[in-house]
């Protein structure tokens, strides 16, 4: 089927924002332009969610910036988030950069756009598999990938090294998707350099951000040797994962996993199956968005766990009342510790690895009764600001607190502030996935070791899209 939006993530026949936005000199945006480049002043091509988040906290709300005539809505209020995740006024909108990776993940669960029929098709077939019921299937790979991690951890406290989080955590929730969704063993903690499949990965990722920031008449001109590398990299990613297909399908099934639900199973009501070509994008999706935002929710946890040793004893203590001296803690043992995934919880407050989600208008509306919306008009959800709101989490916002989480405090909040997932029908499928294996990891790392920061280190992130911790490096040491 034809895409119906341009790569500025407008419908087809739109000629700027503005004709989505009728009063769009009613919203603020930085005031030094710079005439064509637009708001460039103060601004990196590296980290555009870090400046729009500057821009926010002066600007308010809901803002704008423009970039090469090109006008960008961002939202952030409570009350405006609140009312874009109204389903029936607003949907999901692909844009900016999830646009931008439609040349490797095509209409796979995250990238599809809401007219595509594959999206609904793979969502009721693949929903099964992220139940409480496969989920318990999963716990025993996910304890087997973090004792690899765990048997590397020993072997840098042994000789007083320290641990690479970022890439460590790459590796456990690669390995972790890859083993219990599609069969397969990527080697990762065997290899001293990443897999070619994270290399390909983090290629595709960073050439889609750099895509919003280039002109599209200059792209083939500034853009012509990483086009090139991205190229080459969309051929790895199909390649691996066409490998990860055809041993399935040579080998027989693989237990009912993800993999086998794509290639066998049909839809419950239509009898539909998915096409090869989705289930091959359908795969890099799963272990692309199955990895790189849980390792990043991870990598910021253990930065956090590292500078806060009180909040670190008061985890390790309840890990070590809950679990006891169980050697491999069960499924039901994960959920019952609540102080370390409120740690998982405040991390991702302040760093949604996920760092925005657009959502659009399904027909001309009014958001929150002050900023008409034509039909197809969006905006970008600025979550790290949503998630910094001073009238919800109050003036000290930008403070480490896990319990914010506290049930009671939980439910003081409106149902709309905190969104690492996205929202509505569109919203990550895999949550539930991510949130298991990364409370169970970091109960694991926390009763095994001390963690030890460098007391030089100063936070920076980088940005691929996705968040993710820069330089981090921790000692563990076995307790």
């Amino acid at each position: 089927m034809a895409e119906t939006t341009t790569r500025t993530g407008l419908p087809k026949g739109f000629r700027s924002a503005e004709q989505g936005w009728p009063a769009l000199h009613r919203i603020p945006h930085p005031p030094y332009r710079v005439p064509l480049a637009g708001d460039i002043i103060g601004a990196g091509g590296r980290t555009p969610i870090q400046d729009s988040v500057k821009y926010a906290r002066r600007l308010g709300p809901i803002f704008r910036r423009n970039a090469f005539g090109r006008e960008f809505v961002f939202t952030w209020g409570a009350e405006l988030v609140a009312d874009l995740a109204d389903e029936s006024r607003f949907a999901k909108h692909v844009g900016l950069g999830v646009a931008n990776l439609r040349p490797v993940a095509g209409d796979g669960l995250f990238t599809a756009y809401n007219h595509e029929p594959n999206w609904q098709l793979a969502h009721d077939v693949l929903a099964p598999g992220f139940s409480r019921e496969a989920l318990a299937g999963y716990h025993p790979m996910m304890l087997a990938v973090a004792e690899r991690l765990m048997d590397h951890w020993d072997r840098a406290a042994a000789g007083g090294r320290a641990v690479d989080v970022p890439g460590d955590m790459t590796k456990l929730t690669l390995e972790t998707i890859a083993r219990t969704g599609f069969g397969h063993d990527f080697g990762s903690f065997e290899r001293a350099r990443p897999h070619p499949f994270v290399t390909a990965m983090v290629g595709t990722l960073t050439y889609a951000q750099r895509l919003n920031i280039v002109p599209a008449p200059l792209t083939p001109l500034l853009l012509r040797r990483a086009s090139r590398r991205n190229a080459a990299d969309i051929g790895r990613l199909n390649g691996i994962v066409d490998e990860v297909i055809r041993v399935r399908r040579a080998g027989g099934g693989g237990g009912g996993d993800l993999l086998d639900r794509m290639l066998d199973t049909a839809h419950p009501e239509t009898g539909e199956r998915l096409s090869a070509e989705n289930v091959r994008r359908q795969v890099i999706t799963f272990l692309v968005a199955g990895h790189e935002t849980t390792s990043g929710a991870l990598s910021f946890a253990l930065h956090y766990l590292s500078r806060e040793p009180e909040v670190a004893a008061r985890a390790r203590a309840e890990v070590d009342r809950v679990w006891g001296d169980t050697a491999a803690p069960g499924y039901e043992q994960v959920a019952k510790l609540r102080y370390v995934r409120r740690v998982l919880d405040e991390s991702l407050r302040l760093w949604p690895t996920a760092p925005g989600f657009a959502r659009e208008a399904r027909a001309d509306t009014v958001l929150a009764g002050e900023h008409p919306m034509r039909r197809g008009a969006w905006t970008l959800v600025l979550t790290p600001m949503l998630h910094r709101d001073p009238s919800v989490w109050g003036a000290d916002a930008e403070r480490f607190d896990p319990d914010r989480f506290e049930a009671r405090a939980v439910r003081g909040r409106g149902a709309h502030v905190y969104k690492p997932f996205g929202t509505g029908a569109r919203a990550c499928i895999g949550r539930q996935f991510a949130l298991h294996e990364a409370t169970l990891v970091l109960g694991l790392l926390l009763r095994r070791y001390e963690l030890r920061p460098d007391p030089a280190y100063r936070l920076r992130v980088a940005e691929r899209l996705t968040l993710m911790p820069e330089g981090l490096r921790v000692w563990p040491e076995l307790r």
